[in-house]
């Protein structure tokens, strides 16, 4: 019988705890009721007792969440520390108190300058007080991995005793391997059944040797029966476990690991999306499960594979985590059966043969240039080339331009043209980009503002392609734009036009 395995989420305590990744209230609280949507079993909201902010924030979660995901929240082995989780989280249905303390020798004597016994002893002082408050207490040995067993044990056995009723191990510096952290979960799990079989055992793992995940996997198939991750693997140094990577390696194994989870799986892309976008770090392209190119293939033989049967190469479907299809990433090694079936993927007509040679080989000239072609290059390829889109001859068109930077006044030049009319002008600004984008609202005559602004490669050496991605504000309303050049500074303009005429498109639409 497989067994279900209780998946905590502590995107919102140690997720948070990445330099950069400060959430306010209301994105912490959008978070966590994606979090609950996602269908999590607990949410760690975070450490009320580090400030009032963080206090508040874990009250508004227990509040607005709570009424259907267990809520903790973190404190060390002192009692102003649990009263602060007590009063922040008694509001949830399920409450959960969390207490950390260390077991390894350096964090005894460096960190508490405390014997072992006298450090044993506050770790089950604090469960005992904690019990007085609520029935569910968590106790973490901190740096687990690097503490001598016996006296690990001892302290586990200690505060089981007087109370605990989830025992978590966490290798704290990501210091385990595989095979090593299963075999002392195993050590643990057995023990622990002997003593308390309904004490549930749990694992907190980091990524610092890039094994978070698989260090947790294994402590899974060796008994762990509740995990703790991060969406995107967020987290302290390297990050943690990532939650979307143990679930789907969960479900696409459930027969070797014999478990499962109850994650929404199709709301794995959803929340990781929401999480990168909100805290403003990226997830890496080639991530696992929820990277850009997770289900993106290049290889003419791959693309070939795919197209008769997907189970070729890929093992899980991107509707699974949420995508809506599986993308061909085209090259010049692509072949025709590849980029005909992206162009009829989009609902272009491929029937006439003559029309399709040209339009490939237009393709070719661009995936030279371009060295990768995506879907929506290929859309903005068929439709130029079919002057389909009618509406283009009431939209902007980057016809040149000329930047000038440096330390005194760069400059910018730009020509544009709607249809069969041009318009040029020029501009200062503060750098090379903000001279560019003020010389094309002057142009254009829209009142708009840059909201964000973000540009990376993807690609590597001089022919890289730089992505640039910019959203700007119109009467209130948000638009985006993005464009794909060789040329970083071409690709920032494109994107910015490509911005505004989709405000010239909704204007249009709602007259």
């Amino acid at each position: 019988m497989s067994r279900k395995i209780i998946m905590f989420d502590t995107t919102l305590r140690d997720g948070e705890q990445v330099p950069g990744a400060k959430l306010n209230l209301p994105q912490k609280i959008e978070i966590a009721q994606q979090l609950k949507r996602l269908n999590v079993d607990i949410i760690e909201a975070g450490f009320p007792a580090s400030s009032a902010g963080d206090f508040q924030s874990v009250q508004e979660i227990a509040r607005s969440v709570g009424d259907s995901v267990s809520i903790t929240a973190l404190a060390r082995a002192v009692q102003k520390d649990i009263d602060a989780v007590y009063e922040s989280i008694k509001l949830a249905q399920d409450p959960l108190i969390h207490i950390v303390l260390g077991t390894s020798n350096i964090h005894v004597e460096k960190k508490f300058n405390r014997s072992k016994d006298a450090v044993m002893q506050m770790g089950v002082d604090a469960v005992k007080y904690a019990k007085t408050l609520l029935p569910q207490v968590q106790y973490s040995t901190e740096d687990a991995s690097r503490s001598d067993f016996e006296y690990l044990w001892s302290t586990i056995e200690a505060v089981v005793k007087a109370g605990a009723t989830v025992i978590n191990v966490p290798d704290t510096v990501g210091y385990a391997v595989p095979e090593e952290f299963g075999d002392l979960i195993r050590r643990i799990n057995d023990r622990l059944k002997n003593l308390n079989d309904k004490v549930i055992l749990s694992v907190h793992c980091h990524n610092d040797l890039g094994m978070a995940t698989a260090n947790t996997l294994s402590a899974i198939k060796n008994g762990a029966q509740k995990v703790e991750c991060t969406v995107n693997g967020l987290g302290e140094r390297a990050g943690n476990t990532s939650l979307e990577e143990v679930v789907m390696g969960l479900k696409v194994r459930e027969n070797f690991y014999n478990a499962h989870t109850d994650i929404k799986t199709t709301e794995l892309l959803r929340t990781s999306r929401l999480v990168s976008h909100l805290t403003g770090l990226d997830v890496q392209v080639n991530k696992a499960i929820t990277g850009e190119n997770a289900f993106a293939h290049s290889s003419g033989i791959h693309q070939d594979g795919l197209l008769k049967d997907k189970r070729v190469y890929e093992i899980m479907s991107p509707e699974e985590v949420g995508a809506e299809s599986m993308e061909l990433i085209l090259t010049a090694r692509s072949g025709r059966h590849a980029f005909k079936n992206a162009v009829e993927k989009m609902g272009f007509d491929t029937s006439d043969a003559e029309d399709f040679e040209q339009l490939f080989d237009k393709f070719l000239t661009l995936a030279d240039a371009k060295k990768e072609v995506y879907d929506h290059d290929v859309f903005y390829l068929v439709t130029e080339h079919r002057q389909l889109d009618a509406s283009s001859k009431h939209l902007y068109e980057l016809e040149s331009f000329q930047v000038v930077s440096g330390d005194r006044n760069p400059t910018a030049t730009v020509e544009l043209r709607m249809g069969a009319e041009t318009v040029k002008g020029s501009a200062v600004g503060d750098g090379p980009i903000d001279a560019l984008y003020s010389v094309i609202k002057t142009l254009t005559g829209l009142d708009v503002q840059l909201k964000d602004y973000k540009i990376n490669s993807l690609s590597r050496g001089k022919e890289a392609v730089g992505r640039v991605n910019i959203r700007i504000e119109h009467d209130g309303k948000i638009y985006s734009g993005r464009a794909m050049d060789t040329d970083i500074i071409k690709a920032s303009a494109v994107a910015f036009l490509n911005g505004i005429n989709a405000v010239l498109l909704d204007v249009a639409n709602n007259k």
